[in-house]
Order: structure tokens, then sequence, then C-alpha cells
């Protein structure tokens, strides 16, 4: 049987580090309460210069994770087909960081297309790429999440609930065509959009004459809001669904599978759905301790950093999983 198999992974972080204490030298926080709430010690952020430009875009980014993936799969960057890339921060409006992507690896003409579901999108950018092969549109598929979070955050004390949370990053995954049973052998992607308006940001907005007002701006309108109690419920609630609904789609049980690798929100949103499926936390992948939330580069992060550690053998079962904007969420199930 023909699957979608991941055959490389890479992720590239800045290398600034920012402590909590050092967000607490700037906002109304502290290390303790931010630690107590999210699990959050650092983040990534890009260095910027006097503008308040980054040192490289959030396609270099994606660049960098995406080499080291296509050098660990062992293939040539001509190889690719097709690009994926998952974001909630493109670099411009449009069009999209998978054209630039392509680009900079050098792709010739491969398929490039963006995929928009914020936090679940590298899981989305998963069921595409198994689409892609198992259609035959494509045979080598380069899946990339990345980010720029620390630009678009509200550093006052309006916005720190907001700003502690999230880092900058991206990561990447090759995924190939392969006989056998290795591969993605399940994926569950779900949306629920009334709830839309409980994390997301406002502008720039397509309606409005010139994307963004001043009074939008005057109103922090063009940082992040999030619903935090609203999104910390559902988000409990649909990471254990759709973890449970990827299982028995794949006719897998918990006790089947050697890794999570949920997306990294919130280590309390981790250890409560660990609780509730009943599953021991060593087998639970968590680094949000060190990066942050990075959004859509999270999961290929995590990913790749459980390659590089070791913590995947051949034929284990892996499981992804992701919560956020949208509502969006969904999983899905490997065998490595």
């Amino acid at each position: 049987m023909l699957r979608a198999a991941i055959t490389g992974t890479g992720f590239w972080v800045p290398s600034r580090v920012v402590t909590n204490d050092d967000l607490a030298a700037r906002i109304d926080t502290s290390d303790a309460w931010i630690t107590e709430r999210s699990g959050i010690r650092e983040r990534r952020w890009l260095t910027r210069d006097a503008e308040g430009n980054t040192e490289i875009t959030g396609a270099e980014m994606g660049a960098h994770a995406a080499r080291e993936a296509i050098a660990a799969a062992g293939i040539a960057p001509g190889d690719v087909e097709q690009v994926i890339y998952a974001t909630l921060n493109p670099d411009v409006f449009f069009p999209g960081n998978g054209v630039f992507l392509e680009h900079l690896l050098g792709l010739g003409t491969a398929g490039a297309m963006d995929i928009r579901n914020q936090c679940t999108g590298f899981v989305y950018g998963l069921a595409a790429a198994d689409g892609f092969i198992r259609s035959g549109l494509a045979r080598t598929v380069l899946v990339v999440g990345g980010e720029i979070q620390s630009t678009a955050l509200d550093l006052t004390d309006r916005g720190r609930d907001v700003a502690v949370l999230f880092g900058d990053g991206a990561g990447a995954a090759v995924v190939q065509a392969r006989e056998g049973n290795r591969g993605i052998l399940a994926s569950v992607l779900h949306s629920q959009g009334r709830y839309a308006r409980e994390l997301f940001a406002e502008a720039p907005v397509a309606t409005a004459t010139g994307r963004i007002t001043p009074a939008m701006i005057a109103e922090g309108r063009h940082f992040p809001y999030m619903n935090g109690k609203l999104v910390f419920q559902h988000a409990t609630r649909r990471f254990a669904e759709a973890i449970a609904e990827v299982l028995r789609k794949g006719g897998v049980t918990p006790d089947d599978v050697a890794l999570f690798i949920p997306h990294q929100a919130n280590q309390r949103i981790t250890d409560a759905v660990t609780a509730r499926l009943g599953v021991q936390p060593e087998r639970v992948f968590s680094n949000i301790a060190r990066y942050g939330n990075t959004t859509a580069a999270s999961i290929p992060i995590a990913l790749a950093e459980a390659v590089r550690e070791g913590r995947l053998a051949s034929g284990d079962l892996v499981v992804t999983v992701a919560f956020g904007s949208g509502f969006t969420w969904g999983a899905n199930l490997i065998r490595w």
C-alpha cells in the first residue's frame, strides 16, 4: 500500500533567548506567574535592527528548517514537488510564504501553497501532504510550519496575558511516497467557526480602506486577542477528542502509541489531556518551557527534536495533535 512517510525533519529557532525575567522587566508579570500558568520559562525571539525589522524573514527561517529536513531525508532540493507552508503570520499580506520558500530553496517550478490554520496548521499540512501522495499528485512533499510572533505582541500591561506565551521558530518535514505500513495512517480535522473571534487578530482587515486605521492601532486591535478561559476549556476537550478519534480510525489504542507530540500551547493543557487519557507523562513530548508557543511551528520543532534525541524508533506509532484559533483542531497517526 502506498503511504506518505516522513523521511526527514529539521528545525530552526533564533539564538536570542528571552526569559520570563526579561519580560517582567518590561511588563507587570513575574517568572513565577508565567511558569505557573503556562509552563514557559523562556522563548526565542528574532533580534531586530534600529528600525524594528527582524534579522531574517519567516520564509528564511522556514528555509533553514527545510534544508535540515531535506538533508536528513537524503534527497536534493530539486526532488521536492510540492511545498506546504503553515503559518498564521506570512511575511506579506500576499502572496503566501510558500512561494518565497520555493524560491529560497531553488525548487524551480514546484507547487507551493500556504495553510492558514494557526496552531493546527502543521497537522492540516501533514494531512494535505498525505492526500497529495495518495492521489498521485506528488511523491515528495515539503511541509513547513513557521512563525514570527514577537513583532505582533502587545508588550504592555494590557497585553501581558498573551505576550508572555509566544515565540519565533520554524520546523519542517519531508514527506515521501513509500510502499508498506510506514507513514501517515490516519488524520482527523475539525473546525468550529462560531468561536473565531475568541482567539484572533482583528487587524489588518480587508474591509477597511488601507487595511488598518489609526483607531485600530490606538485600541490595540492589531494585537492578538484571546479569551484564555474559553480557549483552555475547549483545548483540553478537543485535544482528547482528536486523539481518541484518530486512534479509533487507525484501529489502535493509547497504549500502542510510543510518543504523543501535542501542539505546545500551554503545559497545563498538555498535563490535563495526559491525565484524561491516562497516558504516562514520559510518552508525551514537551519543549514549551524552552520555546513557548510557536503556533504552526511547535509540532514540527518538537518532532525534529524528538528525532534528534532518539525518542523515535522504526515502527513506533506517533500521534501529532493540535488545537488553535478558528477554532480548529485535528490529529495525525503516524507509523515511524
